[in-house]
């Protein structure tokens, strides 16, 4: 039967947009976005297994990555739309990234906020199974507030705490809402370590494609640029005073971002890109 994915809609505008939040998130991690974009897009905004009132795969490992990117196609196939838009942020945004290579027919553009095509050697896929696989047995050893306390910590979010103190109790809640068996379990079937290696299929997405990452998140931002060189309709922005989140950082700039590309016709392309403040973008096809 497969897992199903639990969604809300908001805005009114004409495109509809596919919403994925990232690990600890939810559904409502785009919230602070609606009063910005809710006139533009009509947002589908999903909970991801383990996160929200998603439950978890049937399957785990690498077999639950897939489990997950099927429900998703499935999700936009019941929604009758049509092609959608696919914006999805780090977890988020692996899952984005592996539907549209699945069922590209399905979108229309794709959107990557600091996210990755996986990791391309063996060895280091093990290595992180094992790093996730201890991190799970933390989080069912110390339970969802040490865990918040321990990943609120790491300095790929250090530049969050510059947000305001609201913004910041907000993003704290989503995460302490989670559960104990979902975050692990989420580690376990959707973790960096599980995902295929989408790399050898970049050269292939002929979505057009659009990479977000802050310019403090170096490692993200390089990522982002080796990406780049890989896709054939690419775009790429690194807001200046962000890391790893940037759509929580700065979403005015973001949501100014991601309408500008979503709302660029095709023939138009290469003047948005020559108009993008700040990018460094990758290739251009017409």
């Amino acid at each position: 039967m497969g897992v199903t994915l639990a969604y809300e809609t908001w805005g009114e505008g004409p495109r509809p947009l596919v919403l994925l939040h990232g690990f600890t998130g939810n559904r409502g991690s785009f919230d602070g976005l609606k009063p910005l974009m809710g006139r533009s897009v009509s947002a589908i905004a999903v909970d991801l297994p383990g996160h929200g009132a998603t439950p978890l795969p049937e399957r785990c490992g690498r077999d639950g990555f897939l489990e997950t990117v099927d429900a998703l196609v499935a999700l936009v196939d019941s929604l009758g739309q049509g092609p959608v838009d696919l914006l999805g942020y780090s977890q988020g945004a692996r899952v984005a990234l592996a539907a549209a290579v699945r069922a590209p027919d399905r979108f229309g553009r794709l959107i990557m906020e600091s996210g990755s095509p996986g990791l391309h050697r063996r060895q280091e896929r093990a290595e992180r199974r094992e790093s996730d696989g201890q991190l799970a047995a933390f989080i069912r050893a110390k339970g969802v507030n040490a865990f918040v306390e321990r990943w609120e910590s790491l300095p790929l979010f250090d530049s969050l705490r510059a947000m305001p103190a609201e913004r910041q109790e907000k993003l704290r809640a989503h995460r302490q809402a989670c559960t104990v068996d979902g975050l692990a379990g989420a580690l376990e079937c959707l973790g960096l370590g599980v995902q295929p290696d989408y790399w050898s299929e970049l050269h292939r997405q002929r979505l057009p494609t659009l990479l977000l990452t802050g310019a403090k998140d170096e490692k993200f931002t390089q990522t982002a640029r080796r990406m780049a060189a890989e896709l054939p309709v690419v775009w790429r922005h690194a807001f200046t005073d962000c890391g790893h989140a940037p759509h929580l950082e700065s979403p005015e700039e973001y949501v100014r971002e991601v309408l500008g590309f979503l709302q660029t016709p095709w023939y138009e392309a290469p003047q948005f890109e020559a108009a993008a403040t700040g990018a460094a973008p990758g290739r251009v096809s017409p």
